[in-house]
């Protein structure tokens, strides 16, 4: 029961800082959108931590390291610090152009149908990413309700953790998320101060790996591995989450420090997921669920101080993204879509905003009810946005010889080789991203050779003008 009223209690008080922060500081939907491109250095590096940091990597990612063993995590877990390093660069660039979102970025490249494309694209990935948030929230909740002799259904806990993310969300956009992001940021790295505990039990009772899990690859194929690695360098590549936290910057050089302390962070996360799992892997040979890993092994081998502690961070890592990719997708519908497309003259955007939102929520708790856990919604939606998306983005952030139609190409054949993959049924064992993010890239190179223009109002100049 201590484990619920602790998470019950960092929700509640989270939701009202939140509530607090936008009551002062939003007052327009740019506010709402971007912070008014004045979130400060030190919010703005735990926003982009506690984004990327979410429930895949403490349930679909930490199931990866219990079944594949330390080496394996390491491996798979490297694509967000390479990415990171990558992002560095690209930081700068985005914040000049001004532009918030994936779709303004394509739509300056690649035309006005590139931009609506992604803005789909964008929606479709971001709610799936979205549902394994939820899922993985919920998941918590049945656990310790379970733990406590409590019976909860999974569908309540999901309706509650859906609502109060909704709350949050709705009540101040990016203002009341960074913020909110920064302080939980310091909650996930602050709970695995319990990390030298759990490697004290597991010495204690002579807990250890079975061989299979010290190897290099932990009994996986080269072709699993780059399967899991490829989806998560995509979308951090290219994730509007990113992108809109950069935006947010005061300006260019803000943007790119904020890289570099985002890059710390997330190495010190990524080592503190790794040891977890690791002992919990020696204190539980076998596992039902293997996605609910650190959650079990919180609940039952640490001290209650820290168990709760470590309970709160999982919920803080689950919170911070879920909120963020809701926000960004409907950021896309409410910016590329409804103002763009349906009312130009509209001059109030935070009810449709705010509506839109609630819609995604929805949608969400839908998805989470057809993919049967959370590492496959998570790997479906990462390569949905990083064969559709991040080709394309990368591409028109870098390259002056891409065309319009190679642009539009690689977001067209991205998005339909996940789809047909996924729904074959990942053919011969290859996963989706491996098939999908390649033939994106070549699409692009191939029709934009073919196609070679020199349109100036599509050059790369054009994303930086009326700044």
């Amino acid at each position: 029961m201590t484990y619920i009223v602790a998470i019950s209690a960092y929700l509640v008080l989270l939701t009202i800082f939140g509530l607090i922060v936008a009551r002062k500081k939003v007052k327009t939907s740019d506010d709402m959108v971007t912070g008014g491109h004045r979130i400060p250095f030190i919010i703005l590096v735990g926003t982009l931590l506690a984004t990327w940091c979410g429930g895949g990597g403490i349930t679909g990612s930490a199931s990866v390291v219990y079944t594949g063993g330390p080496w394996v995590g390491l491996i798979t877990f490297a694509a967000p610090p390479i990415g990171i390093i990558l992002l560095y660069f690209i930081a700068g660039k985005v914040r000049k152009s001004n532009k918030v979102t994936v779709p303004e970025i394509m739509g300056a490249r690649y035309g006005k149908a590139a931009s609506i494309i992604a803005a789909l694209c964008v929606m479709l990935a971001y709610v799936g990413v979205l549902a394994t948030q939820l899922k993985a929230a919920a998941d918590i909740i049945v656990l310790l309700c379970a733990s406590s002799g409590i019976e909860i259904s999974h569908g309540l806990a999901l309706t509650i953790c859906t609502a109060l993310i909704a709350i949050i969300t709705v009540g101040g956009g990016l203002v009341s998320v960074a913020y909110s992001d920064a302080i939980s940021a310091l909650l996930m790295i602050g709970g695995f101060l319990a990390i030298p505990f759990l490697i004290g039990v597991a010495n204690s009772q002579g807990a250890t790996l079975p061989p299979e899990k010290m190897t290099i690859t932990g009994g996986m194929s080269g072709w699993e591995l780059l399967g899991y690695f490829l989806p998560s360098l995509a979308l951090m590549l290219g994730d509007q989450n990113m992108l809109q936290r950069f935006a947010s910057a005061k300006n260019s050089d803000e943007a790119k420090k904020s890289n570099i302390g985002m890059f710390i962070g997330e190495i010190l996360v990524i080592i503190s997921i790794v040891l977890v799992v690791t002992q919990a892997a020696k204190l539980y040979p076998t596992l039902d669920v293997p996605s609910n890993v650190i959650f079990q092994v919180a609940v039952d081998y640490l001290p209650l101080a820290f168990g709760a502690l470590v309970m709160c961070a999982c919920m803080a890592f689950i919170v911070t993204t879920a909120d963020s990719y809701l926000l960004s997708s409907a950021t896309n519908l409410t910016n590329d879509i409804y103002v763009k497309y349906i009312r130009k003259d509209a001059t109030d955007k935070m009810p449709v905003l705010r509506g839109t939102i609630i819609v995604f929520s929805f949608i969400a708790v839908a998805l989470t009810l057809y993919f049967p856990t959370v590492l496959s919604l998570q790997m479906t939606a990462y390569t949905m946005y990083g064969a559709a998306i991040t080709p394309a983005i990368l591409f028109a952030l870098f390259s002056k010889k891409v065309t319009p139609a190679g642009g539009m190409a690689g977001i067209l054949v991205g998005g339909l080789v996940t789809i047909i993959w996924t729904l074959m049924g990942t053919p011969y064992g290859i996963q989706c991203a491996i098939v999908a993010v390649p033939a994106s890239v070549i699409a692009i190179l191939i029709v934009s050779a073919v196609t070679r223009c020199n349109d100036p109002k599509r050059s790369l100049e054009a994303l930086y003008q009326d700044n």
